[in-house]
């Protein structure tokens, strides 16, 4: 008896710690929302006060290098280059970076392209591998594509950045589209605020299931895969409330691989991008916070959530594990090479606020929360938890976190408008469920299991099924 008794109150007290974390965890999530949902209509205010035509006309409209890393990108490397070929911006330059492939990757683009070998200064300002060559297109005078040794994608970023010629770097993944106007609206805070904005990042969007014409996404359609409707409730969440509150509070961390612009000079003096981690997009933005505040330089960095770009995602478990295993393993990496910065007022609200939000939640949260699971289920299997509190448990634990996606899909059905139609958002607000019972559980289990693939050192990005752009009609596998 006095053994039960003694279980019980261990496993009460480990619960009711458990419960605390995910009251606390939701309760800040809906903090950022509240920030997201005053900056999302402060933001799209401006944005009608804005004509892109004079942005475009503008003649202090900024130069961009799109950078684009490839990787054995056979069957998508042509439609993605058109695509940003296409984008409506008056002054670019598209660099494409061959990393080595081992497919058809290179020899596509020469054919498709007509690209001719040149001799390009490469000053080397950040380091990377072997540069074999740089060719340019006989077709578009502003198509640039570099080969070299393979050495990840923060290598061929680096390669980019040492051949590209103009202000701001803009880096786009390999398998996304990216729509035709986002280079203009990436650039505004560059030139509303030229001497002070350092970073910008736009949202990521599901492509699966779309249909897709002229390297555009033309319509907007759900998937009828599981796993690939459960991450569009994950992005929305993710972007239109995580990224929009926390770039409200000036602490963003994250800006995505898939669509961000940098200073080309801010990140160069820092030494381009760290070629020891898989999460290089995240870890940049935290260098580049630490730096400039290291030397008192004011700067601002913004998530936009109106410039778009499409991309894919994979539509298996084990695809899905692959890259949930690799994002933690990038944030391992990220805040272990930034340690320093946490609740270290030198870096303000950055080491105070978003430093300690991603190390007790994001860092720490898994392992906690998957152990809160199993020692909840095992409490209430021996009778040591009343089943109120399992009410209780499953209330804060799951329903908070149904909240909080239906309002990130309240922000998409009325300020954005991607998803029109009320059926696309009604079963939007079903996977809003399916997302917090069973796939969040899953997602902790993965994310878990990362640090034991961090610390044994199998630092690998792992190759992800890709989908082929058809003008036929969607992404085919």
């Amino acid at each position: 008896m006095r053994f039960q008794e003694i279980a019980s109150g261990v496993f009460l007290m480990f619960n009711l710690m458990v419960f605390v974390y995910f009251v606390l965890l939701n309760s800040t999530y809906l903090v950022l929302f509240g920030a997201a949902l005053i900056e999302t209509r402060k933001y799209l205010g401006r944005s009608r006060a804005v004509d892109l035509e004079e942005v475009f006309r503008s003649p202090l409209t900024p130069s961009i290098s799109v950078l684009i890393p490839a990787y054995n990108e056979e069957s998508v490397i042509i439609e993605v280059t058109r695509a940003a070929l296409g984008l409506r911006y008056p002054h670019f330059e598209v660099v494409v970076i061959n990393d080595g492939s081992t497919d058809s990757t290179l020899e596509r683009l020469k054919r498709e392209f007509g690209l001719q070998r040149i001799t390009r200064l490469n000053d080397c300002k950040v380091p990377c591998a072997i540069v074999n060559g740089v060719y340019i297109s006989s077709a578009y005078e502003n198509l640039v594509v570099v080969d070299k040794v393979n050495g990840g994608k923060a290598d061929a970023l680096n390669a980019g950045i040492n051949v590209s010629v103009h202000d701001i770097i803009c880096v786009v993944d390999a398998d996304s589209l990216v729509e035709s106007d986002a280079l203009l609206k990436i650039a505004r805070p560059f030139m509303e605020r030229p001497d002070d904005t350092v970073a910008t990042g736009g949202v990521i969007r599901i492509a699966n299931g779309c249909e897709i014409a002229g390297s555009r996404v033309t319509k907007v359609k759900l998937p009828r895969n599981y796993w690939a409707n459960v991450q569009i409730v994950e992005y929305l969440r993710a972007f239109l409330g995580a990224r929009v509150g926390w770039s409200a509070f000036r602490a963003m961390l994250i800006i995505s691989g898939a669509l961000g612009g940098f200073d080309r000079r801010t990140v160069i003096d820092i030494g381009g991008y760290n070629r020891e981690t898989v999460g290089e997009d995240m870890e940049l933005v935290v260098r580049m916070h630490r730096y400039l505040r290291s030397v008192k330089r004011p700067y601002r960095m913004y998530f936009l959530p109106d410039p778009v770009c499409w991309t894919q995602v994979p539509e298996s478990w084990k695809g899905v594990a692959r890259q949930r295993d690799r994002w933690q393993r990038g944030l391992i990496e990220s805040l272990n090479y930034n340690g320093k910065m946490l609740l270290n007022p030198r870096y303000g609200v950055i080491g105070m606020l978003a430093m300690p939000y991603y190390v007790f939640f994001e860092l720490m949260g898994p392992m906690f929360e998957l152990v809160g699971y199993i020692m909840v289920i095992t409490g209430v299997a021996l009778n040591l938890v009343d089943f109120r509190f399992l009410y209780l448990f499953l209330a804060v634990a799951v329903l908070y976190g149904v909240i909080v996606s239906l309002i990130a899909i309240f922000i998409e059905g009325v300020a954005y408008g991607h998803y029109p139609r009320l059926p696309a958002l009604l079963k939007l607000c079903v996977y809003a469920v399916l997302d917090n019972v069973g796939y969040r559980q899953v997602n902790t289990w993965w994310r878990t299991k990362a640090y034991v693939t961090y610390y044994t050192r199998r630092r690998k990005w792992g190759e992800s099924k890709r989908l082929i752009y058809s003008d036929a009609g969607g992404a085919k596998p």
